[in-house]
């Protein structure tokens, strides 16, 4: 069972990617979402917000899951209605403080802010998942 929000897992994703958690990947990754987002006809500054948002989960799955070792990094994105929800994936050690990260922690609130809703936590699989919603149309100018 997934987290709250997140992709039923017998419902078929719009986009399912499953690749390795490497840097290449996060542009394979913010090119499918603009491909959905193109057949959606979203708006350019809700369709600009998922992939961003979707980048910097992915990157976090680059940069912290797996540290020098390989692993997956997958994402699903499935359109419900008046929203699009995005879960990236991933097998590593999941979301913790690290005091070598390379970055000043801002991915997360950045994701937060261009979001309607965010859940951060471990599946029941064991695996990290970062689930997103995003609406779809705007609303008194925030999507």
């Amino acid at each position: 069972m997934a987290l709250p929000g997140t992709t039923h897992p017998k419902r078929m994703a719009d986009v399912q990617l499953t690749l390795p958690a490497r840097a290449e990947n996060v542009a394979v990754v913010r090119h499918a979402l603009g491909g959905l987002g193109e057949a959606l006809e979203l708006d350019p500054q809700i369709l600009s917000d998922v992939k961003l948002a979707v980048t910097e989960a992915c990157t976090n799955v680059v940069v912290h899951a797996y540290g020098e070792a390989d692993g997956p990094m997958e994402v699903a994105a499935s359109v419900d209605g008046p929203v699009l929800r995005v879960t990236v994936r991933d097998e590593g050690i999941g979301i913790l403080p690290r005091p070598d990260s390379p970055g000043l922690g801002l991915g997360l609130p950045l994701i937060a802010t261009l979001t309607e809703s965010l859940e951060l936590g471990r599946a029941t699989d064991d695996r990290t998942e970062v689930a997103m919603v995003f609406r779809l149309e705007r609303d008194g100018g925030r999507a």
